[in-house]
């Protein structure tokens, strides 16, 4: 049996989701499959390395319920279909699941053999191993687990799908991405983030300066988001993104349960915070206690002279 991804496209290209998706895909050792809604998307889908046929369904990205019926349509091809833990994957693939009268699973965050899974629970404070008899297993993603698929070296074959009827009872009528400033969170290799420790709109200004001059994504905790010190967009934690780069930089960051479900998984973490008792330290692979404007200004300085600061 074969696995298909659900595809996502973003800026004229493959979402970055979506080959970290292909990527857990891959893991399972079986024959994997993109699900594509342009030619254009279709043909930069077939470059992707690993990726054996893509399915064009039609010219336009369908609401969750048409999207939900196709699925219904095809699963009987697939073991597993995947999308990543977004707007999309949430809204249709358990949709996909009860048509079909098989298993979802949501957040899937390491892939053990082709029906064993991990996915935290409870805000990330449990790990579970779930493993899954369904006939075709409905699954979504979380993309920060895993490296991107190399977006070249593929040579798939293009496979155009029958089209299904629509389901016209909700339609889209806009869609508006979040404000975001910067690199892309979710994907950065470095994420800069701030709590409310950092006191104001203009703190977190300074340190999305920071985090420019080191090339690295600008975060926040959603207390500093409540507080209107930063976009809703740049929230890491349980309500908000989640993200594992390779460092994360705490900046007056408690570290609540609900914003640690969002980071702990980051390879390095460096908090700083004058409070040698935050929980953030019991996560923290460095700690630094102290003022945390004068890290950031030394910081800054460093990286305006060097470009760098790991």
């Amino acid at each position: 049996m074969r696995s298909l991804v659900v595809g996502e496209w973003e800026d004229g290209a493959i979402a970055d989701a979506t080959l970290r998706v292909i990527s857990a895909a891959s893991e399972r050792g079986v024959p994997v499959d993109v699900l594509t809604f342009s030619p254009a998307m279709a043909n930069a889908a077939a470059c992707i390395n690993g990726v054996g046929r893509v399915l064009l369904a039609s010219d336009d990205i369908p609401n969750p319920e048409t999207l939900a019926a196709l699925l219904q349509h095809i699963a009987s091809d697939y073991s597993m279909i995947y999308a990543s833990h977004r707007t999309a994957g949430r809204a249709a693939l358990p949709r996909a699941a009860a048509l079909t009268g098989n298993a979802f699973v949501a957040d899937i965050t390491r892939v053990v053999t082709a029906q064993r899974f991990v996915r935290g629970l409870y805000a990330g404070s449990v790990v579970a191993t779930i493993e899954s008899t369904s006939a075709t297993l409905f699954a979504t993603i979380r993309t920060s687990s895993f490296t991107p698929a190399c977006a070249t070296g593929g040579a798939a074959l293009i496979v155009a799908l029958d089209a299904i009827t629509p389901f016209t009872a909700t339609v889209l009528t806009d869609r508006q991405a979040s404000a975001q400033d910067g690199r892309d969170l979710s994907s950065a290799r470095v994420v800069v983030a701030g709590g409310r420790g950092l006191a104001s709109k203009e703190n977190m200004d300074t340190l999305g300066v920071l985090a420019r001059n080191m090339g690295a994504a600008l975060g926040a905790s959603r207390a500093a988001v409540d507080a209107g010190y930063a976009p809703n967009a740049a929230q890491v934690g349980q309500t908000g993104k989640t993200v594992a780069p390779e460092l994360y930089l705490a900046f007056g960051i408690s570290g609540a349960i609900q914003h640690l479900a969002g980071m702990k998984d980051s390879q390095i973490i460096v908090a700083v915070n004058k409070d040698p008792d935050a929980p953030i330290f019991s996560v923290a692979d460095y700690g630094i206690v102290g003022d945390l404007f004068d890290v950031m200004g030394e910081l800054d300085a460093h990286a305006r002279a060097t470009g760098d600061v790991t």
